[in-house]
């Protein structure tokens, strides 16, 4: 599991650095919130879990690892999308960016329980 998270946060940071550079040229800053959270949820997040789930294998075997990585992966791209959209005026997506971020929310919860349950102390 942590090699799926690891391969997935590169390509995320890639496209975080892409929006970063689209922005700066076009002095248009429209997406930050999008950039950011596509570097923090897609690039940091997803590149932490993967480390984890190295560092621990038997967690990243568990059905709860495997959960996770569905959630969050489905997740992300509709929050992604969504919010680029709210931030363009679409306020009508709300309820579904609110959705995504709730289901993210849940991934991360699964992620802690994964967690707890495989480190001692």
């Amino acid at each position: 599991m942590g090699n799926r998270f690891l391969r997935l946060a590169v390509i995320y940071v890639l496209i975080g650095i892409t929006m970063g550079i689209v922005m700066a040229a076009s002095h248009d800053y429209t997406r930050r919130p999008v950039h950011a959270h596509v570097n923090l949820l897609g690039w940091a997040s997803m590149a932490l879990f993967g480390l984890w789930y190295r560092s621990a294998p038997a967690a990243g075997e568990t059905r709860l690892a495997k959960l996770h990585f569905w959630i969050h992966n489905i997740a992300l791209p509709i929050q992604m999308a969504t919010l680029t959209m709210y931030v363009y005026e679409n306020k009508a997506i709300e309820p579904v960016l609110a959705l995504a971020s709730i289901v993210m929310g849940i991934g991360f919860i699964l992620f802690a329980i994964n967690l707890w349950k495989h480190t001692g102390d």
